[in-house]
């Protein structure tokens, strides 16, 4: 089944992002993602499935306790989907992160992904 661009980043912030398990994780990126994928961070350009998974996990173990929100509905355009989000502890405290995920898609996967923070704020 192919995966609308609204659908794709959905699951990439839920599915990938949040997952904790690094298997579930692997297998969900195998099917929604290009084998030659590139992911430009604020500050790094990750290339393909195996370092877009290593990054993934890198991002859950420095706060593995922290939780992905969406911030609004995901949309899309043609064969782009956007989504809105906040990051930040899952026990209900305010965010710490917000940001957007912006990614081209082609046969229903996500061939490019850009992220985009917008506001970090330091806890006091």
């Amino acid at each position: 089944m192919t995966e609308s661009p609204a659908a794709l980043m959905r699951v990439n912030l839920l599915m990938v992002f949040n997952e904790p398990d690094p298997d579930r994780r692997a297998a969900v990126i195998a099917e929604n993602y290009a084998e030659d994928v590139v992911w430009h961070e604020p500050d790094r350009v990750i290339h393909g499935r195996t370092e877009l998974a290593r990054r993934a996990t890198e991002l859950r173990a420095e706060n593995p306790d922290w939780v992905f929100r969406p911030a609004g509905a995901a949309s899309e355009l043609d064969d782009i989907g956007h989504l809105g989000f906040e990051y930040g502890p899952a026990d209900g405290q305010p965010p710490t992160v917000r940001g957007m995920d912006i990614a081209r898609t082609k046969g229903g996967v996500i061939i490019e992904l850009y992220t985009i923070v917008t506001e970090i704020h330091q806890p006091s």
